[in-house]
């Protein structure tokens, strides 16, 4: 009963994010995770002990929001069932970003239609920390493929997962994490620290979605086929132990090659090639990455119900 509640959430979350996606004047659980750790940030983070610090800050985050989502959810359920369901999907849809993953790539792919260079780079700044000012047309795209590449599986793949595990509550401890790793993650003098916990939770989290993520995006019907070996090496070429799985897939189904020379108010920062260059990058390339990850969603949730099936099955065989 759980599973199947949990899996008709999440399918209902999923239709709640491409109806309305995110829109700016409603209160949402990210920018109320932020001001908490920008806060937790200041007061904590400095002196001796920052790993320890960065570690109690990171229970105090994942405590107030797993009993706060527990507690909402369960007094919905206690209403009327379909309150619950209602309130538990409206939650779940604000942990995954389909829809504005697909609006950050066409806000950039648009314009690079047009040749407007300025207006590309400008809305590629707005959803990349690397420097944007004088990339040329084949750069932009890359910074755009790369981002959607890889915020498929943490946007998108990775709360849908541990909402069928756990739904709402572990939806949004996922997101906890993730937008403590976006903040304080870095391996710099100042969060070194006092991010590691948060960095190294947030890999562990994204370990397995990242990995069926990059599998089913390779393997859908009429994508190319590849072995688990070359996702691998491929994968292992990105800093990230889990983002360079996304990439790596959709270098190979594009054919493009991905990683290379960034910059960061700057300062060069480099990283070693994902993929074989078959083709130069082109801005249709991000119109192909957006409807890869549309369809690695769309399998990734059948997959999950269909996981949901077999349990729901094996349950009631077994009472």
């Amino acid at each position: 009963m759980i599973i199947a509640l949990h899996l008709l959430s999440l399918i209902l979350a999923l239709i709640i994010d491409q109806l309305i996606g995110d829109p700016r004047w409603l209160p949402h659980p990210v920018r109320g995770f932020g001001k908490m750790i920008s806060l937790m940030d200041q007061a904590l983070n400095r002196g001796s002990w920052k790993k320890l610090k960065g570690l109690i800050m990171l229970f105090i985050l994942l405590s107030i929001t797993l009993v706060l989502t527990f507690i909402i959810v369960r007094y919905a359920y206690s209403i009327h069932l379909v309150l619950g369901i209602f309130i538990e999907s409206v939650l779940i849809s604000t942990t995954i970003a389909a829809r504005g993953l697909k609006e950050a790539g066409l806000s950039v792919y648009t314009p690079l239609l047009r040749g407007d260079l300025e207006e590309a780079r400008k809305k590629l700044s707005w959803i990349v920390g690397r420097d944007t000012e004088h990339l040329p047309h084949s750069e932009i795209v890359r910074g755009t493929v790369e981002t959607v590449a890889e915020n498929t599986s943490d946007g998108v793949t990775a709360p849908l997962f541990f909402a069928f595990i756990g739904g709402a509550p572990l939806a949004l401890l996922y997101r906890a994490v993730n937008t403590c790793d976006s903040m304080v993650g870095y391996k710099n003098k100042r969060y070194k620290d006092f991010g590691w916990a948060s960095a190294r939770l947030d890999d562990l989290l994204n370990y397995v979605p990242a990995r069926l993520t990059a599998l089913l995006m390779a393997g859908g019907p009429g994508e190319k086929r590849f072995t688990l070996s070359w996702l691998k090496e491929q994968a292992r070429n990105h800093p990230s132990p889990n983002s360079g799985w996304g990439e790596a897939a959709v270098a190979g189904i594009l054919g493009i090659r991905l990683g290379g020379t960034n910059y960061y108010k700057g300062q060069v920062s480099y990283r070693p090639f994902i993929g074989r260059q078959t083709y130069s990058l082109k801005a249709i390339h991000i119109e192909r990455t957006i409807a890869i990850m549309q369809r690695a969603v769309m399998w990734f949730t059948i997959v999950l119900i269909a996981a949901g099936g077999m349990y729901i099955v094996a349950a009631q065989s077994w009472s």
